[in-house]
C-alpha cells in the first residue's frame, strides 16, 4: 500500500501537476459534457408529465430545442476531450520513452551487464505506455464519472429517497469487490511487466544469436524456452483476466438485481398513486447516469491499475543513482596529461568475493601497459577500472594525480578511446559508424583516420566504398575489416588514454599485419592499456603486468620477464609452442 502511494505521488509530481492547464480544461470538458447529459432525464419527465397531458406544442419545441442543444455540447466537448488529453497522452509517452532512455545511458556499465537489453527495451518501450490513463481521458473520465454518480445520486434522492436507498446496497457490495479485485490486481500487472521483459530479452537473445543457434542445431532448445516464457505470460494474464470478469460479473449481476428492485418498488408507487410516470422514468434514466459511470470507473480503475504497475518499474528506473554522480564527481578536466596510477586498488563484484587485491604499478603518459595472464586472473577489471566503467571497492586510481572516482566522467571519457576484441558496430554505413566518435568531424579528419586504420585498403575495393552498408553488427564484414573500422573510430576521437583488448588472436596472418599497423599509430604518444592475447604483440611494450588471480605476480619488459624464466616465461614459450 506503501508503495502504491509513493508511486501515485510521483506520478502526480512527475505527469499530471506539470500539465495542470489542460488537465483542467479537461475537467471542465468533462463536467459540460456530464452536465448535457443529464438533460435528457428531466426533459423525459417534463415529457411525460407536463407537456403531453397538456398538449403544449410550443413547449415540445422548446424541449426538443434544449435537448439538441445538450446533444450538441456532449459530442463537441467528447470530441475536444479526446482531441485534447489524447494527443497530449501520446506526446507525453514520447518525452517519457526518451526521458528513460536518457536516463538508462547514465547508469553504470554493471546496471546493463545484470539486465537483459531485450528486457530494458521493454522498460523504455510498454512500461511508460500506461501514462496515458494518468494524462490521457482515464483519470479526467474517472473524476467526470464520479461527479456524474454523485449528481445523479442527489437527483434520485430527490425522486424518491426509499428507491435510491434500495440501490445503494449492491452499488455498496459492488464497490467493495472492485476494490478488493484492483488491489489483487496490480500485483499480476508489475509481474507482467517483468514478464513480458524476460520474454521480450530472450527473444532478441535468440535473434541476435540465431547463428550459434543454428550452428548448434539447437532451435528446437530455443522453441521450448520460448513457450514456457509465454506460457508463464499467459498464466498471468489468465490471473488478471479472471479478476475483471469477477468485477464485470458482480457489476452485472448485482445492478441487475438493483434494477430488477426498481420494477417492483416503482410499480408499486405507481400503483399507490405516490409516483408519476414521468417520475418513474426519470428515476429510472438518472439511475442509468449513476451506474453506468461506476461500471465505467471499474473499467478505467483497471486501467490505472494496470498503469500504475507500469510507472512503479518506470519510478524504480527512474531513482537509481547515475554513474556521473555531481555531488561525487565534481572535478572537471580540461587538459589531460595521461599519467595513471593505481594504488593499493582492491574490487569486488559481489561483496565478500574480492577479485582484484591491492593493485598498484604506475602508468606513464604515452607509455604501454601489458595486461597478460590466464583468463579469469582480473586483467578485464583493471581495464574496466582504467575506463572508470568500475569504480575500486578500495583504494584509488589516480590521473594526474587526480582520484579518477571524483572525477566529471564527460570531461574524462571525452579523452578516452576503446577498442575491444569483439567491438560493436552499428548498423549503417562504415563512415557513419567511424564518424560515432566524432559526428562533427571534418572530411581531412575522418580520411586521415581511415589511412590510419588501413580502412581503406578495403574500402576502396567496395562499389560505395566508405558508404558501403554493413548490416547487423557488421556482419557483412570480415574480423580484420570490423576492427579497423573500430580504430579508425578510436583514431578519429583523438583520446589522450586508449584501453585496447587485443584482437589479432583470431585473424588471418594479412589482416594481423594491418591491425598491427593500425594499432602502432592509434598508440603512438597515448597512454595505452592493453589486454594481450599474443605474447608476441607486446614484445615492445613499456611494460608487462603478469595477473594471476587477482594479483600482480611479475612485472617488467618483455626480455627481463623472460630472463626471470617465472609465469611470463612459462606463458610464452608455451604459446611459441603452439
Amino acid at each position: 500500500m506503501n508503495k502504491r502511494k509513493v508511486s501515485f505521488t510521483w506520478a502526480f509530481k512527475e505527469f499530471i501537476w506539470p500539465r495542470k492547464k489542460i488537465v483542467l480544461i479537461g475537467l471542465i470538458l468533462i463536467i459540460i459534457k456530464s452536465l448535457s447529459g443529464l438533460v435528457l432525464p428531466y426533459a423525459s419527465k417534463n415529457l411525460i408529465d407536463e407537456v403531453i397531458p397538456s398538449k403544449d406544442l410550443n413547449a415540445l419545441k422548446i424541449l426538443l430545442l434544449i435537448v439538441c442543444i445538450s446533444i450538441f455540447l456532449q459530442a463537441v466537448s467528447s470530441f475536444l476531450l479526446t482531441r485534447l488529453l489524447s494527443v497530449e497522452a501520446q506526446h507525453l509517452i514520447s518525452l517519457l520513452r526518451a526521458q528513460v532512455q536518457r536516463k538508462l545511458l547514465t547508469l553504470p556499465v554493471s546496471f546493463f551487464d545484470n539486465n537483459k537489453s531485450g528486457a530494458l527495451v521493454s522498460r523504455v518501450m510498454t512500461d511508460v505506455e500506461g501514462v496515458r490513463n494518468l494524462v490521457g481521458t482515464g483519470l479526467v473520465q474517472l473524476i467526470g464519472g464520479s461527479l456524474t454518480a454523485i449528481i445523479s445520486l442527489i437527483i434520485l434522492i430527490k425522486i424518491n429517497a426509499t428507491m435510491t436507498l434500495f440501490v445503494l446496497l449492491p452499488v455498496a457490495i459492488f464497490a467493495f469487490v472492485a476494490l478488493k479485485a484492483f488491489g489483487y490486481i496490480r500485483p499480476i500487472f508489475r509481474d507482467r511487466g517483468k514478464i513480458n521483459a524476460e520474454v521480450t530479452g530472450r527473444l532478441t537473445e535468440t535473434l541476435n544469436g540465431v547463428r550459434v543457434i543454428k550452428g548448434f542445431n539447437a532451435e528446437e532448445q530455443e522453441n521450448i524456452t520460448f513457450e514456457k516464457g509465454v506460457e508463464a505470460l499467459f498464466l498471468n494474464v489468465k490471473k488478471s483476466l479472471t479478476s475483471t470478469a469477477l468485477i464485470t460479473s458482480s457489476s452485472t449481476f448485482l445492478l441487475g438485481l438493483a434494477s430488477a428492485g426498481i420494477m417492483g418498488i416503482g410499480g408499486y408507487f405507481i400503483m399507490d398513486n405516490s409516483m408519476t410516470y414521468g417520475e418513474f422514468v426519470s428515476f429510472t434514466l438518472f439511475l442509468g447516469f449513476m451506474i453506468a459511470p461506476i461500471v465505467q470507473m471499474s473499467n478505467i480503475g483497471s486501467q490505472l491499475t494496470e498503469a500504475m504497475a507500469g510507472l512503479d518499474r518506470t519510478q524504480e528506473l527512474m531513482e537509481m543513482r547515475e554513474e556521473n554522480n555531481s555531488a561525487i564527481r565534481t572535478i572537471k578536466l580540461d587538459n589531460i596529461i595521461g599519467n595513471v596510477e593505481f594504488k593499493n586498488v582492491s574490487f569486488s563484484y559481489e561483496k565478500g568475493k574480492e577479485v582484484l587485491h591491492n593493485i598498484s604499478f604506475k602508468a606513464p603518459a604515452g607509455s604501454v601497459t601489458a595486461l597478460v595472464g590466464s583468463s579469469g586472473s582480473g586483467k578485464t577489471t583493471i581495464a574496466s577500472l582504467a575506463a572508470t566503467f568500475l569504480t575500486p571497492t578500495d583504494g584509488t586510481v589516480f590521473l594526474d594525480q587526480k582520484d579518477l572516482s571524483k572525477i566529471n566522467l564527460s570531461s574524462f571519457r571525452s579523452n578516452l578511446g576503446v577498442v575491444l576484441q569483439d567491438d560493436f558496430l552499428f548498423e549503417g554505413t562504415i563512415k557513419e559508424n567511424i564518424l560515432f566518435a566524432r559526428p562533427n568531424a571534418t572530411e581531412d579528419q575522418l580520411l586521415h583516420a581511415v589511412e590510419g586504420a588501413y580502412v581503406n585498403e578495403f574500402t576502396d575495393r567496395f562499389e560505395n566504398g566508405l558508404e558501403t552498408i554493413i548490416g547487423e553488427r557488421g556482419v557483412k564484414l570480415s574480423g580484420g575489416q570490423r576492427q579497423r573500422i573500430s580504430i579508425a573510430r578510436a583514431l578519429l576521437a583523438a583520446p589522450k588514454i586508449i584501453i585496447l583488448d587485443e584482437a589479432t588472436s583470431n585473424l588471418d596472418t594479412e589482416s594481423e599485419s594491418y591491425i598491427q599497423k593500425s594499432l602502432s599509430g592509434l598508440m603512438n604518444n597515448r597512454t595505452t592499456f592493453v589486454i594481450a592475447h599474443r605474447l608476441s604483440t607486446i614484445q615492445q611494450a613499456d611494460q608487462i603486468l603478469v595477473i594471476e588471480e587477482g594479483n600482480i605476480v611479475e612485472r617488467g619488459k618483455h626480455q627481463e620477464l623472460l630472463a626471470k624464466k617465472g609465469r611470463y616465461y612459462d606463458l610464452y614459450t608455451y604459446q611459441s609452442r603452439i
